[in-house]
């Protein structure tokens, strides 16, 4: 061996585990600590426990808890679209429809709602309400689901 470009060897250099166990080994370090080592490794052991070293399982707990806060903000925001309460306005049905029914004193969804449950001939009563209105009024109510969708009629057999 060329002398000088090797490291000292260290014939009973001391191996410090963390759990407090330790032995003596051949290294080029006089003191080496580990981690883990075969008293108390989950392998050997039986043990069920995670072996963190990287801060690995944490990260992957932390995007966990983001992803559930973001999949209850998301189910926030679709249960308050599907609230009967909201007002009139966010169908969207233009202002001479939106007038009509506030005209009415039919403020809300749900108001609207039961107004339609009531038939055709009671909301084309309501002066400036017509078919066309009422027809985009009931696409929007089903779009959101406030109305069961139509079954399209069956054609009449020919003989």
């Amino acid at each position: 061996m060329k002398t000088g470009i090797h490291p000292k060897y260290y014939p009973d250099a001391t191996v410090i585990c963390s759990c407090g166990n330790t032995w003596h080994t051949g290294s080029t370090k006089e003191v080496i600590h580990t981690d883990m080592c075969a008293q108390c490794h989950p392998f050997y052991t039986g043990e069920q426990r995670m072996v963190d070293t990287e801060g690995q399982v944490d990260r992957f707990y932390k995007k966990l808890e983001v992803r559930d806060q973001f999949r209850a903000a998301a189910a926030a925001r679709d249960s308050s679209k599907a609230s009967p309460d909201q007002p009139i306005a966010v169908l969207e049905l233009g202002a001479r429809p939106e007038a009509a029914l506030a005209q009415a004193g039919l403020t809300t969804i749900a108001e609207v709602v039961d107004k339609v449950a009531q038939g055709d001939e009671a909301m084309l009563a309501l002066e400036g309400l017509g078919r066309k209105g009422l027809i985009d009024l009931k696409k929007r109510l089903r779009a959101r689901g406030f109305l069961p969708e139509v079954a399209e009629p069956e054609p009449a057999p020919t003989e």
